[in-house]
């Protein structure tokens, strides 16, 4: 592989004749396109990008109400079959609702804690897109996507149709100790 004091004895070999800060250039050129070094980066790339996004998403999240900004639920984000998940893992007092009143089917009448409220998420380099969220005030699915702001910060938009005709909610990532 690749040492500093490999590089230093090439450098040093090389400032007799030459500008020393083109040498480096050169050299460190020469070592990032090297063939054999470009295919390890290539992998690592490769490898690391996805399961950086998926890590920052999966978690334990604080939802905020849209309206109020009060913290609504503590929300688990999972995988599941390849794509993210979300269940209600705790209803806060500031809710207005705990238990769902206004779904259809199965869900009807349910206690929104243990509701998977988040299907169906296709991930991507900074959240999940594509997705389905359950909205269990008003018992309606909307189409949805992730987009983490920061390490820390979740946004989530919920619309019918085109992105531009929803609602963004926040939630905040609840630091596990």
């Amino acid at each position: 592989m690749f040492s500093l004091s490999k590089l230093a004895i090439k450098v040093e070999k090389h400032m007799s004749h030459t500008n020393p800060r083109m040498t480096i250039v050169r050299y460190v050129y020469y070592m990032l396109m090297n063939k054999s070094t470009l295919l390890l980066w290539a992998v690592i790339i490769h490898f690391m990008l996805p399961l950086s996004a998926n890590a920052q998403l999966v978690g334990r999240w604080t939802a905020m109400g849209d309206m109020d900004y009060k913290p609504k639920a503590i929300i688990e984000i999972y995988e599941s079959g390849g794509k993210l998940e979300g269940r209600v893992e705790k209803v806060l007092p500031a809710a207005a609702f705990t238990i769902c009143e206004k779904c259809d089917g199965d869900l009807k009448n349910k206690p929104i804690t243990g509701m998977v409220i988040l299907t169906d998420l296709e991930k991507t380099d900074n959240g999940g897109k594509d997705g389905k969220i359950l909205d269990p005030g008003s018992g309606n699915t909307y189409s949805c996507y992730l987009e983490l702001e920061s390490p820390d910060k979740l946004k989530l938009r919920g619309y019918l149709g085109l992105p531009a005709l929803g609602r963004t909610q926040y939630w905040f990532r609840i630091k596990e100790d």
